[in-house]
């Protein structure tokens, strides 16, 4: 694999870059991951993306989790998840999901979700599903930004992150996302600077998946657990790197208000509503390219000083 460079146009359009081919590799792997076995009704297998922070990334699993439950209902379509993230994963060994019935009803369902690693729980959650229609729908402007094609690719940045940040950082180009992504700030992980405002960034799939709705809905899941910890760093009210702190993902709530067509470009807009003592809690709305709120999201995640037990 070779390194994405400064000499890559990061600014302009995906296709042609030494970036386009890894980003699609890890959007292979992903779909890989989704590929579950069906060990019997409601019991399921799946392996897991390609390893890109030394652990299971959290996106995976909850994409995972909705899509194992979506399997095991007939009529409705998912609605909300809520996760929390129990303990962390290896890529290198499957995951096993188990899905059980909590409730069946003429126009809603929910399920209860677990996926393990032998005797590790790795995430629990409770999806629900309904059948819903697209109208009424009250209307919010979508956040005002810069069409997505006119602002840089997340790996634009990488090379503009100070030394202490620069492997980590490059991680990001090397073994990319499996979505294309376009912010127009350096992250804090790439050494972007602490302010109190809301951050947007665009994202989408980087090729057609095909019409499955609730693979859609699944890889919308993966995305938007993007970003939101380093939210949670750039609104902190007192100054904060990375280096000084264990950053960790407690919990996260996805809220899908419409049907969900992920390889078109969607708008993801986080902010900070919370900081108390070790923990932060970030909320997010996700718009299509039409202006559409499809999803809501909500993070709680853990701030610590290293030198804290």
């Amino acid at each position: 694999m070779h390194p994405v460079t400064v000499a890559d146009d990061l600014t302009g359009p995906l296709q042609g870059t030494t970036l386009e081919k890894s980003v699609l590799t890890s959007l292979d792997s992903l779909e890989s991951a989704l590929s579950l076995e069906r060990l019997d009704e409601n019991r399921f297998r799946a392996g897991n993306e390609r390893d890109r922070f030394g652990r299971i990334f959290g996106g995976q699993v909850l994409a995972q989790a909705l899509y194992a439950a979506t399997c095991t209902v007939a009529e409705h379509a998912p609605h909300s998840l809520h996760a929390y993230f129990v303990q962390t994963g290896d890529t290198d060994i499957p995951v096993d999901i188990a899905v059980d019935v909590v409730r069946d009803g003429r126009s809603m369902a929910t399920r209860q979700v677990t996926v393990t690693q032998g005797e590790r729980t790795l995430l629990t959650a409770l999806a629900s599903f309904h059948s819903n229609p697209t109208e009424p729908e009250l209307k919010h402007p979508r956040p005002d930004v810069v069409a997505p094609e006119q602002m840089p690719l997340l790996q634009h940045w990488v090379a503009q992150a100070p030394p202490n940040l620069q492997q980590k950082a490059q991680g990001w180009a090397d073994v990319p996302p499996a979505v294309e992504m376009r912010i127009a700030e350096p992250t804090i992980f790439m050494g972007g600077r602490q302010t109190a405002t809301a951050r947007p960034h665009w994202m989408r799939l980087p090729r057609p998946v095909g019409d499955d709705p609730a693979l859609h809905s699944a890889l919308l899941a993966y995305a938007s657990d993007y970003l939101m910890l380093d939210t949670a760093v750039r609104n902190h009210p007192e100054p904060v790197d990375y280096g000084s702190i264990a950053a960790v993902s407690l919990d996260h709530s996805l809220w899908l208000h419409r049907p969900v067509r992920f390889d078109r470009w969607h708008l993801h807009t986080q902010e900070t509503v919370a900081v108390n003592g070790h923990r932060a809690l970030i909320r997010g709305v996700i718009y299509d390219i039409d202006g559409h709120a499809v999803a809501s999201t909500s993070q709680e995640v853990l701030l610590r000083p290293v030198a804290d037990p």
